[in-house]
């Protein structure tokens, strides 16, 4: 008799104003349906840096040998030295003329065989393959990867050799005396997260030199190269500008070396046991010894309007975390660019050799931001550390993790998620970040230059970091506040219905007489409240102005209070008073059965609808068309089953005036 207290309708409205909700969402693509109300929800934000912060448009800055620094306005003293490096004729006739250089001149005399080693490696040491044009006046492009590579390619372009052909066996390259130079490839040690270098071998056909080329991160490539007094220093010079750096490295290799390296190299790969290791030994063992050449700097353009959408996020609540594989003042730059760090905001480094004092002292800390590097992140996640790191940065304004590799991205988004049970989001654009986005509770993935594997491993895909603001300020509000609404309505629905019929039993003595039947209760749900109850996945509380002007407004929802125990129990409490005022006076006003049956069930329907209506905040379109087309469908049901309504009596105004005295009661 009181089925209808069970919510059948409500999985299916939700499942239907999912897609509504997807639909709504303009710029974004939405691969995953399920979870739009959670948008609504979010307390912590990761983010990788690169891509993310960051266009992924590499400029390149500073070129850095030790004995000179070579910044953008100084192209063409490098382009001049890297030509009178290839005629072997050092020109001195800028020093006799007077003319002050705009580099550093520490030994002029074997500077040009410097910069020609290391432009050498700039276009050798690269996964990158040129693309000709179909003009001959076209604009030559490369193809590869990796950003950062392109930039350098370039760079090596702009100072005289250029790129101009590669296979899977050779690489050529046009000299600034036009002059082809052919490079057979030997070997190739692609990148990864955990070697985080590259190298490769090639022989120049021309002579049959041998070189191994080797380029990565300085906090690895430091250990490799032969010892220097300089390389420490100036990475951490170019990291305080906000550059990537990248540390170059090389080896001159004879006949006997190379036939050694690739006959163990080949003995290694072809093993069954350890195979792995034994690479990275024989690879290791040809590392020992390489020369230290220079480091570049690239710099990576911020977002647009990246500033304001981490302010608007930072305002609404929402923690963000940086989690980023690049050094710590790199990311500290960054951090302090973009202004995830407001100026009140100061940086608290942590150290590995007293971390669990450290952590307490940060948590005494206010308006701090935590930074901490690869090497800390390691221990910090252990299981005995862990929670101690959570509670300690749960408050923090922002947290920096720099050195990052993927797996402990994803770790520390499942951290996140174990102790604060509150809703996580991460976004990235790489194939780095994709454990990170498959761990959170919404994933979105940047179409970026680095492909479109975050994009087509996260629930949402979007073209820049500013558009996240918009997702979750303005249609993350929307999915849930409808939402709630909605399926506190739909439960109002079915159990005012439930306790109308109790209320019937009890007071006929308890008798097991249905109320409402066949048409009426398939009806009631299906055509006299339906549209109009759905129509609520399209209602606004805000608009959107208000809702990104004002991103505080973000922070009521995240504290559930628009579906929470006090809200279901005054809906209980409305449903109860409802269906008393309803049945009660229907049935002291002295009816038969059908007439009662009819003018309370009719009540019932307009009180429903009323109750529509006092909820809505904004009167879409929609809305109104979905109440006025069911007002106007009661009355031509009411011709149709003449089974459950007497006709004469329900034109007449006696039955209106109590079926409006019994919805103004209600």
């Amino acid at each position: 008799l009181v089925s209808a207290v069970i919510p059948i309708s409500m999985s299916v409205n939700l499942d239907v104003a999912k897609f509504v909700y997807a639909w709504l969402v303009a710029g974004s693509v939405v691969r995953n349906t399920t979870i739009p109300e959670e948008l609504g929800r979010i307390s912590f934000l990761l983010s990788d840096k690169t891509g993310t912060f960051t266009q992924n448009d590499m400029i390149f800055k500073k070129l850095n040998l030790g004995v000179a620094n070579f910044s953008p306005d100084s192209l063409e003293d490098v382009g001049s030295m890297l030509e009178q490096a290839y005629t072997g004729e050092y020109d001195q006739q800028k020093a006799s003329s007077g003319k002050k250089s705009k580099l550093k001149q520490v030994k002029r005399a074997n500077i040009h065989e410097k910069v020609k080693e290391a432009i050498l490696a700039l276009a050798l040491c690269h996964n990158v393959t040129p693309v000709h044009p179909s003009e001959d006046d076209g604009i030559m492009e490369y193809q590869a990867s990796s950003p950062d590579e392109v930039a350098l390619v370039k760079f090596s372009e702009t100072v005289g050799l250029r790129l101009w052909d590669r296979t899977q066996t050779s690489i050529t390259l046009k000299n600034p005396l036009d002059e082809l130079e052919k490079f057979e490839i030997l070997e190739v040690f692609p990148f990864s997260s955990e070697r985080k270098r590259m190298g490769i071998i090639v022989r120049n056909t021309s002579n049959g030199e041998i070189r191994f080329f080797m380029k990565g991160a300085d906090v690895i490539m430091e250990k490799i190269v032969n010892e220097s007094d300089w390389l420490r220093e100036e990475c951490d010079n170019l990291a305080r500008e906000g550059l990537r750096t990248l540390v170059f490295g090389q080896k001159i290799l004879s006949e006997e070396e190379w036939e050694t390296f690739f006959k163990n190299h080949k003995a290694a790969k072809e093993s069954i046991v350890d195979r792995d290791e034994k690479v990275n030994a024989a690879i290791e063992e040809l590392e020992d010894g390489l020369d230290l050449i220079g480091l570049t700097g690239v710099e990576d353009k911020l977002q647009e309007d990246i500033r304001p959408s981490l302010e608007s996020l930072r305002n609404a609540g929402i923690k963000i975390w940086m989690l980023t594989g690049d050094k710590r003042e790199t990311a500290t730059c960054i951090a302090i660019s973009s202004k995830l760090a407001a100026r009140s905001h100061s940086f608290y480094q942590m150290d590995t050799a007293a971390a669990r004092q450290q952590l307490k002292e940060f948590a005494d800390s206010y308006d701090t931001i935590l930074v901490v590097d690869g090497n800390s992140l390691k221990l910090l996640l252990t299981e005995e550390m862990r929670q101690e790191f959570y509670d300690s940065s749960k408050h923090a304004p922002a947290v920096v993790c720099c050195r990052c590799s993927p797996t402990q991205k994803a770790e520390v988004v499942d951290m996140i998620r174990d102790f604060s049970g509150l809703q996580c989001a991460a976004i990235g654009d790489g194939g780095n970040d994709v454990s990170m986005i498959q761990a959170a509770n919404i994933g979105v993935g940047i179409v970026g230059k680095e492909g479109k594997q975050a994009s087509l491993a996260a629930d949402y895909s979007i073209l820049r970091f500013k558009d996240i603001t918009k997702l979750l300020l303005w249609h993350g509000r929307n999915s849930y506040y409808n939402s709630a609404t909605m399926s506190q309505f739909i439960i109002h629905r079915g159990c005012i219905m439930a306790f109308i019929q109790f209320i019937y039993s009890a007071i006929f003595y308890m008798s097991p007489v249905v109320v409402y039947t066949g048409m009426l209760v398939l009806g009631y749900s299906m055509w006299y409240t339906a549209a109009p109850v759905f129509a609520l996945c399209i209602n606004r509380d805000v608009t959107e102005q208000a809702a990104l002007i004002y991103p505080e407004l973000y922070q009521e929802l995240r504290k559930g209070r628009a579906l929470s125990k006090l809200t279901f129990a005054l809906v209980l409490l409305i449903t109860v008073y409802q269906a008393t005022a309803i049945m009660i006076s229907g049935v002291f006003l002295d009816l038969n059965y059908i007439d009662v049956t009819a003018v309370t069930f009719t009540a019932l329907c307009f009180v429903e609808l009323i109750d529509i209506a006092m909820i809505v905040t904004k009167w879409h379109p929609l809305i109104i068309i979905s109440e006025i087309a069911t007002f106007a469908l009661y009355p031509i049901c009411m011709v149709l089953f003449r089974g459950y309504f007497h006709i004469q009596y329900a034109s007449s105004w006696n039955f209106w005036v109590k079926v409006c005295s019994m919805t103004g009661l209600a």
